[in-house]
């Protein structure tokens, strides 16, 4: 697929994946103090959030810059992607804890990689995309 074999693209995917990885552990160790005191459903939504907004200010300015300037427009179609990203994390997260039984822990950490394409795709090519370099000439 031209899309993945593109370099640009292969050095963004890189850098959204650490990302992906830092907010990941925030994700988990939000989740972790939240739940000393909070309800699971509050503290795994309480976490979500903190891994949004880390993950969204690493992503708009290092892992995938981007020549847009409306950048009201861009933090809703932001916001609109994380809504997808919750919905997918939080139903797997509940099938992890009430089906198959696993900790809380283990649940959060299982239901992010089920969304991190479709996040990753939503945001390289709609949100962030890339600066667009006009033909050569």
């Amino acid at each position: 697929m031209k899309l993945i074999s593109d370099r640009e693209t292969q050095k963004r995917a890189a850098r959204f994946l650490i990302v992906g990885g830092t907010s990941f552990c925030v994700q988990v160790a939000t989740m972790k103090l939240f739940s000393l005191g909070l309800g699971t459903d509050v503290a795994f939504t309480l976490a979500f959030l903190c891994s949004s907004a880390t993950h969204y200010t690493l992503n708009r300015f290092w892992a995938l810059p981007s020549a847009r300037a409306d950048t009201w427009r861009q933090l809703r179609e932001y916001l609109g992607t994380v809504a997808i990203s919750w919905v997918i994390n939080f139903g797997v997260f509940h099938l992890c804890l009430d089906v198959i039984g696993l900790e809380k822990t283990w649940a959060t950490a299982v239901a992010v990689p089920p969304s991190t394409i479709v996040v990753f795709l939503l945001l390289n090519y709609r949100v962030f995309r890339a600066k667009t370099v006009g033909p050569k000439g």
